[in-house]
């Protein structure tokens, strides 16, 4: 079992930064694949960066060149940097986990624990 527990998330106006972070109960993400997914209201939940066990990372085609995802296996932290923030990254933002080993995907039925969210909003 994993725990996942975000924070960071507020309200920006459009241009602003945010850094996300996730707590993980278990030294264990460093054998697992992590990952951001965001939630806007009346949509379906989507994929927005993970990064894989040996470090690799994809982002949303969106969020190339202003999201950042990196994690700190020794703090059992993962975190998203977001820059020039639009309108549009308003969300809610989560964590989540696979199982151990298993490869990433920006599925939602490929991660097994998920946090309960972080809000974000973004005014212009």
């Amino acid at each position: 079992q994993v725990q996942l527990v975000e924070s960071g998330g507020g309200s920006v106006q459009a241009g602003g930064s945010l850094r996300l972070s996730c707590a993980a109960s278990s030294s264990t993400i460093s054998q697992r694949c992590m990952a951001w997914f965001r939630q806007a209201p009346g949509k379906e939940r989507e994929g927005v960066a993970y990064i894989e066990r040996r470090g690799g990372t994809a982002y949303i085609e969106s969020g190339k060149d202003r999201f950042t995802i990196s994690k700190d296996n020794a703090e059992k932290t993962l975190y998203l940097q977001m820059n020039s923030l639009k309108p549009e990254d308003a969300a809610m933002y989560y964590c989540a986990a696979t199982q151990q080993l298993r490869d990433c995907s920006f599925q939602t039925s490929r991660y097994s624990y998920w946090g309960q969210g972080t809000q974000v909003t973004v005014s212009s």
